[in-house]
């Protein structure tokens, strides 16, 4: 017998409206973060952007801020969608909110990087012609455009969570998705990570702060494994920084009042020597 169809069948009217109504918030909450992001990477229209925002005290520390807040977003999509955490986690939660649960999370630290992102205002690339800007802003819109048609290709209420809690309201079985080669998966194999490739890479200002969050995006995409990539990069600031300390102390020079032009140079000093 499923036991999913049992517990379902045999659920309070209660539990079976909290659980719809969980579904629903989380599922609304996820969607007004995806619009958001939306506006956030393409400095559209929403009061922080990736390239706005109070600054923080250094190059480096921007830079490692940011990337503990994509390696955060990485891990925990890592984790909790192997099947062994899956069957862990459903010890403690039902089978029905799984999925909602795991939204939820993702869609907070979606909130928490937006909120807490350091921008890196030097710019890579600037198109200046009116014509050309509004293209590649046209693009990147396209791109989010074929981001949110493969999520209804495979099943867009499923992967986030809502049809689950809606089956279990109405005492229904959890099914399975049942993935169909349509449309975009007819030509190419990923139309998802192509989207949103699409998305973060076409823009008329490419920022270093744009950049960062484009090559991350890029690498946990394509499979590079987010935590040893993420333990490298801390050891090679934290080398870094000991080496400005050092650097500093040879030189009489104090970090704390040390203005940010100077530690941009010995940023860079220290850069340049353990290349």
């Amino acid at each position: 017998m499923d036991t999913n169809a049992t517990s379902a069948a045999n659920a309070s009217p209660l539990a079976r409206g909290a659980t719809l109504a969980y579904g629903v918030v989380v599922y609304a909450f996820f969607f007004a973060t995806f619009v958001y992001l939306i506006g956030f990477v393409g400095n559209w229209a929403v009061p922080k952007s990736i390239d706005s925002g109070a600054p923080a005290a250094s190059v480096g520390s921007a830079i490692l801020i940011d990337l503990l807040l994509l390696g955060l977003f990485a891990v925990q999509h890592t984790i909790m969608a192997r099947p062994a955490f899956k069957t862990w986690w459903t010890r403690f939660i039902p089978a029905c909110i799984e999925r909602t649960t795991f939204v939820l999370l993702a869609t907070a630290i979606l909130v928490l990087m937006a909120w807490q992102w350091r921008p890196l205002p030097a710019v890579v690339w600037q198109v200046d012609n009116a014509a050309l800007a509004g293209l590649l802003a046209g693009i990147s819109l396209a791109g989010w455009g074929i981001v949110l048609v493969a999520t209804f290709l495979i099943d867009h209420f499923e992967l986030f969570g809502l049809r689950q809690t809606v089956e279990f309201a109405l005492g229904r079985p959890i099914q399975k998705p049942v993935f169909k080669e349509r449309l975009l998966y007819r030509w190419v194999r990923h139309p998802l990570m192509l989207g949103f490739l699409i998305a973060f890479w076409a823009t008329p200002v490419m920022t270093h702060g744009h950049l960062l969050f484009a090559v991350v995006n890029l690498a946990r995409k394509t499979g590079v494994q987010p935590g040893p990539a993420l333990d490298r990069a801390n050891r090679k600031f934290r080398e870094r920084f000991e080496g400005i300390e050092a650097l500093a102390e040879r030189r009489g020079v104090d970090l704390h009042t040390a203005g940010l032009e100077a530690l941009d140079r010995m940023w860079e000093e220290v850069k340049g020597s353990q290349k």
